[in-house]
């Protein structure tokens, strides 16, 4: 688990923004994420790069060397995302850390926009926004609107989706101080851990904005690591769940077994087949008692399970919803009709 003894509390820090670049043979995309950080309206800021290990022929530290006394620049042996994302942390002079990927681009007001919002909160808080997906030629693809998550859902929201990409996030230099640093053990989610952390104490504030343009390519490094991110993820969303289980009253909770069995059909769907199976073992612990309703709930539970990553399947849910409110609205109808209100 990362370690947090870097952090000494009477160390000086400066009021400003440290955004850390991680980045391994980055030559292709990596001068394009330089310029956007400098490019920042926020007036105080240190841009980071974290060299870690590339064997590109120098590619990658010609650029980064480039920009002169404008960047920090740091080189060690490669170690993973993790490694080089805590040795920024450990380097960064500033009060707020800013992680950008060196493929993904800032829009101008990223820092300034998060910063204020930060401050509003008292600085007791991870802030995060929106996003725009590109190609890797610059293309649009999609926007990504996160929305505002409150922090019970949001440790619920890093099992069943996927809320918030991590190069949007500004961090408190604090909140490492309390949460530990990213897991140097993990190669391919060791960002997700370390929110699900992180949310264990602060809140993660939302800001309704296009702040950052993430970048999907066939050289990213998760796409050669398939098997490492199924492993990992399973073993992450396990512990997750039975944590989550924990946190909540031991009374039976409709809103809990619903995370559960949603989180079961989710994990299966997206191919952590091991933690879904671990979710419909929890929702059939936390399911309603009661009988005949524990049983039939069970058995169609089980029924759709199994069946719920086929492409059909998908239609079932929103067919009860459609039913549900039918029948709610002739509720609703009838009792007017009869004088009931």
């Amino acid at each position: 688990m990362g370690t947090d003894q870097f952090l000494d509390e009477s160390s000086p820090v400066r009021t400003c923004v440290s955004v850390v670049i991680p980045v391994f043979n980055g030559s292709d995309y990596l001068r394009e994420a330089l310029d956007s950080a400098l490019a920042q309206t926020y007036p105080d800021i240190e841009v980071l790069v974290v060299n870690d290990g590339s064997n590109d022929d120098g590619k990658t530290e010609t650029i980064a060397l480039s920009y002169g006394d404008r960047v920090r620049y740091f080189r060690k042996e490669n170690g993973g995302v993790a490694a080089a994302l805590n040795f920024g942390i450990r380097e960064m002079r500033g009060e707020y850390f800013s992680w950008l990927s060196h493929d993904d681009v800032y829009l101008p007001r990223k820092v300034e926009r998060e910063v204020a919002v930060l401050e509003k909160c008292g600085r007791d808080a991870v802030v995060y926004s929106d996003y725009e997906v590109i190609d890797a030629s610059s293309r649009h693809i999609e926007v990504f609107r996160a929305g505002r998550i409150s922090s019970p859902q949001f440790r619920m929201l890093l099992v069943t989706d996927i809320p918030v990409n991590g190069c949007t996030v500004l961090v408190p230099r604090r909140c490492f101080q309390q949460s530990g640093m990213f897991d140097e053990r993990l190669k391919a989610t060791q960002d997700y851990d370390l929110w699900f952390r992180m949310a264990r104490r602060y809140p993660f504030v939302h800001v309704p904005e296009v702040l950052l343009r993430s970048r999907t390519h066939a050289g990213q490094g998760t796409r050669r690591m398939t098997s490492t991110c199924f492993a990992e993820g399973n073993a992450n969303f396990t512990q997750w769940l039975d944590e989550i289980a924990l946190d909540q009253s031991p009374s039976p909770d409709p809103a809990l077994t619903r995370f559960f069995f949603r989180a079961a059909v989710r994990l299966k769907r997206r191919g952590y087949l091991p933690a879904a199976e671990h979710a419909l073992l929890l929702y059939r612990r936390y399911a309603v008692t009661g009988w005949p309703t524990k049983a039939l709930k069970g058995v169609l539970a089980e029924r759709y399970f199994a069946v719920c990553d086929r492409p059909w399947a998908t239609v079932v849910p929103r067919l009860v919803r459609a039913l549900s409110d039918r029948e709610n609205l002739g509720a609703k109808v009838r009792r007017r009709l009869l004088g009931g209100g």
